[in-house]
């Protein structure tokens, strides 16, 4: 079926893709959870704790767990928010900014040797394909986000 085989096939591509840069990554990389709250805070500053746990589908005290220890290693900075002094506002800090840029350019710059070793029918092949997978995941979100 080519719901599962599509699935298998980007399931692979982030497994794999997630281990060539941890094993090129010069730091200590951070544990799944604590990396998908750091991207969610960096692409919405400003998030509350109970959203963040919300969109990441984390219990909240999970989130505040992971908050509490992204704080200490200086990479996530909480605020109370100004209209309700007793919730929590998150912000990447300008260390986490830059951890994150430079994954994602280490992470580029390998899937960018990947493509060079292929085939120009291939290359041409996954360009064409980008607009669908990006509709296909708006789909998915669509029904069950």
């Amino acid at each position: 079926m080519l719901a599962a085989e599509l699935l298998g096939a980007i399931s692979a591509i982030r497994r794999v893709s997630r281990r060539a840069v941890r094993s090129a990554w010069a730091e200590q990389p951070l544990p799944p959870a604590q990396s998908e709250l750091l991207r969610l805070a960096a692409s919405r500053p400003g998030i509350s704790v109970a959203d963040a746990a919300r969109e990441l589908r984390l219990a909240p005290n999970t989130v505040s767990t992971l908050v509490g220890r992204l704080a200490a290693a200086g990479l996530l900075e909480r605020t109370r928010a100004s209209s309700d002094g007793r919730s929590v506002r998150l912000t990447v800090t300008p260390r986490a900014e830059q951890r994150l840029a430079s994954w994602r350019d280490l992470r580029a710059e390998l899937a960018g040797r990947a493509l060079d070793r292929m085939t120009a029918e291939d290359r041409q092949a996954l360009a064409g394909a980008v607009p669908a997978l990006v509709r296909f995941a708006a789909q998915l979100e669509e029904e069950h986000g």
